[in-house]
């Protein structure tokens, strides 16, 4: 007897940047966030978390917790997103890396080898980016914020236009909002 497909709930945000499909569970949390033109990669992430058939997707038939902070995020509260529940599958280097990606500043950029000595893996440069890359909820979980060791624009899933735009964004807006602990990728704060 195999398990029931595993169901998420989505709605879409109209962003400056393109349109953004929001997948949440049946608890509310945000389990993937991509550009709606990318719905090839949206599936192989839900595929490898779930297993192929392991899913299905329903129009959700109210707002979720996380499209009101989405959009308070591009009206100019870059710190609405902290309070946004995430959850997600992956490896543990993954979900380290992940919940590292929260704790970066609104404003400011990480570079992959520091992102990897934060998370006490600091010879794992390359895993990181690879983790960084698998992200499947963008913007909430910055992975736009890490560039390359010399400060330059390195591959973005949405592409390098819109990794310039929010990071364009945030430098314009930093500082706006009361800064909060972010909800980790299993709700509970962060500390730093």
């Amino acid at each position: 007897m195999s398990a029931a497909p595993f169901a998420l709930l989505r709605e879409t945000l109209a962003s400056p940047i393109g349109t953004l499909v929001l997948l949440t569970d049946a608890d509310g949390r945000l389990r993937v966030a991509d550009f709606d033109e990318d719905q090839d990669r949206m599936e192989a992430l839900l595929d490898r978390a779930y297993g192929r058939g392991g899913w299905f997707v329903s129009a959700s038939r109210h707002l979720s917790r996380a499209l009101r902070p989405l959009t308070r995020y591009f009206d100019g509260d870059l710190t609405a997103v902290d309070e946004v529940e995430t959850a997600t599958d992956g490896t543990v280097l993954q979900r380290a890396v992940w919940a590292a990606l929260r704790t970066v500043p609104a404003g400011t950029t990480e570079s992959y080898g520091a992102l990897a000595a934060r998370i006490d893996h600091p010879r794992a440069v390359r895993p990181v980016g690879a983790a960084n890359g698998a992200n499947p909820i963008c913007i909430v979980v910055p992975c736009h914020r890490v560039v390359g060791a010399n400060g330059t624009l390195t591959g973005y899933g949405g592409g390098l236009d819109r990794k310039r735009w929010l990071l364009d964004h945030e430098a314009r807006h930093a500082g706006v909002g009361d800064r909060k602990p972010p909800a980790d990728l299993f709700g509970a704060a962060l500390l730093r």
